[in-house]
């Protein structure tokens, strides 16, 4: 049967003004794939101000739940919640103001420039055959800058390198301006300053504008590093989820990886590393 931990708010920031307060939230969630039980009565909310990390090993249906919880795909059982509203019966436009999704993988297959591409981030905020203007060309400027990729606005995509389109990647979420985020592996193909980069910009929108992110990862030390809470995915349906600083340890990281887990104490705080 699965694990339940009731989820325990960070301290609340004050949030800018014009950014309404949005959660979203598992309701007795049960999810399988191909006959295989990913989740059983997953319970638990995202609430603005805290930084989920979603951790499991390859293959244990990360993906398949942050998908689930974009309204993407349908649960066997039980509704996912966006502001207290059945995320199914809202319109695909309503959702996508309100929550982004970075995909695991991205791949340009169709000619456009960095800043065309960057700018479809303003979609969801237009009327239909409403073009974009200066203000929302700034966004779009404003978001390749943030991931270093000024200088890049009129080369093509099909050109980026594998890293480069990651980070196009998410400052075209940045563009959308959702208070949800789902980033699914958001460092995948980064060096290690771009990764910081990204995370640090992730934290400053949690922290500064109180919206709410979950960030599947395989580094567990980004996890420590950043993230407020964490769900566990220990397959059969088996999970567990609260703060950071409880479920982080040993004894549930070598559940959840079937493998030793020794503890480094840093100045930063716990880290920890594959045991001999």
């Amino acid at each position: 049967s699965a694990t339940r931990r009731t989820t325990v708010s960070v301290a609340a920031q004050p949030c800018k003004a014009e950014r309404r307060m949005t959660s979203l939230a598992c309701q007795s969630l049960d999810i399988s794939i191909a006959g295989k039980r990913l989740c059983n009565e997953l319970d638990f909310e995202i609430e603005p101000g805290q930084f989920w990390g979603l951790l499991g090993p390859n293959g244990i249906g990360k993906t398949t739940l942050l998908k689930c919880m974009a309204g993407l795909t349908t649960p066997d059982r039980g509704n996912v919640l966006l502001e207290n509203q059945v995320i199914d019966k809202l319109p695909r436009r309503t959702i996508a103001r309100l929550l982004g999704m970075l995909q695991q993988h991205t791949v340009y297959v169709f000619d456009a420039s960095v800043l065309e591409t960057a700018m479809t981030g303003r979609h969801p905020h237009l009327s239909y055959w409403e073009r974009e203007g200066s203000r929302d060309k700034q966004k779009a400027l404003d978001a390749i800058r943030e991931v270093d990729l000024e200088g890049f606005e009129a080369r093509s995509v099909t050109r980026l390198s594998g890293g480069e389109a990651r980070r196009l990647a998410f400052a075209s979420l940045m563009v959308q301006e959702p208070a949800i985020l789902l980033l699914d592996e958001p460092t995948n193909h980064l060096d290690m300053k771009h990764q910081i980069r990204i995370m640090d910009q992730v934290e400053r929108l949690v922290v500064n504008d109180q919206r709410c992110a979950m960030v599947a990862l395989h580094d567990v030390n980004l996890a420590a590093r950043y993230c407020s809470h964490i769900l566990m995915l220990f397959g059969e349906g088996d999970w567990q989820a609260g703060p950071a600083s409880d479920l982080l340890n040993p004894e549930n990281l070598e559940k959840l990886y079937q493998c030793s887990i020794e503890t480094l104490h840093t100045e930063a705080g716990r880290r920890f590393l594959p045991g001999s």
